[in-house]
């Protein structure tokens, strides 16, 4: 359907899954008693893994509706069922602001913006760029793996928004004794997830499950959510 019509008839606050013209499919889960979220997946892998659906079932049950979208060369991946790289990320930082501009209503109707890993990424790019009304980031990758002198931190000073990190103690995309030595600012707090990995796995000998953390993660997400909507 075209973007007006997804507005008209009052479909980008109910959850269902609708194919939105010149951008793809769009699927809305929760009711959203404590807020909406606009997140991306990461890089390869798309909103139907694991990890994707566990979290937005979790967040769903925690009152956070989320509004579910696939980068176009997500897309292709699936329909040639075939693995391919993600284009430049500033060509994602307009994927995502091309759904802003469709998901964002006149009154009130502005979502977060969040994301896992390269779709945190993202969102935080366009956050920095056309701000945002908050951030969720979900395992954020502050370096590459093995690669902590290569931050991807420098438009973090430019984001003025609400901004949540969850991540793994022990993602190495940015693990806790790193983390903790950055600069974020002064809108920035992080939620860490005890011995998780960069998909909020921990190791067998925690007593733990990839669930249980995705559990806690989505709590402190729909917390974080409901104080920031008190201040506000």
């Amino acid at each position: 359907m075209a973007p007006c019509q997804l507005r008209e008839r009052g479909l980008d606050r109910q959850p269902g899954r609708w194919f939105v013209e010149g951008l793809g499919p769009l699927e809305i889960r929760g009711e959203g008693s404590v807020g909406r979220l606009l997140i991306a997946h990461g890089a390869g892998a798309g909103q139907q893994s694991p990890y994707m659906s566990d979290l937005r079932d979790a967040l769903a049950r925690q009152g956070v509706q989320t509004l579910a979208i696939e980068f176009s060369y997500m897309q292709r991946m699936q329909q040639e069922e075939k693995r391919i790289p993600p284009p430049r990320i500033d060509r994602l930082v307009e994927e995502l602001s091309h759904w802003c501009d469709i998901l964002t209503q006149p009154q009130g109707g502005t979502p977060w913006l969040g994301g896992k890993s390269m779709g945190g990424r993202v969102a935080s790019l366009l956050a920095a760029r056309n701000g945002a009304a908050g951030l969720i980031l979900c395992g954020y990758p502050f370096h590459p793996p093995a690669k902590p002198e290569k931050l991807r931190l420098a438009h973090w000073p430019g984001i003025d928004c609400p901004t949540l990190v969850v991540q793994g103690s022990r993602d190495p995309f940015g693990t806790r004794e790193e983390v903790e030595n950055y600069s974020l600012g002064k809108r920035a707090c992080i939620h860490w997830l005890e011995d998780g990995d960069h998909d909020w796995k921990p190791r067998r000998k925690s007593g733990r499950t990839q669930i249980d953390l995705i559990e806690e993660g989505a709590a402190a997400i729909a917390t974080y959510m409901r104080e920031q909507a008190r201040v506000d």
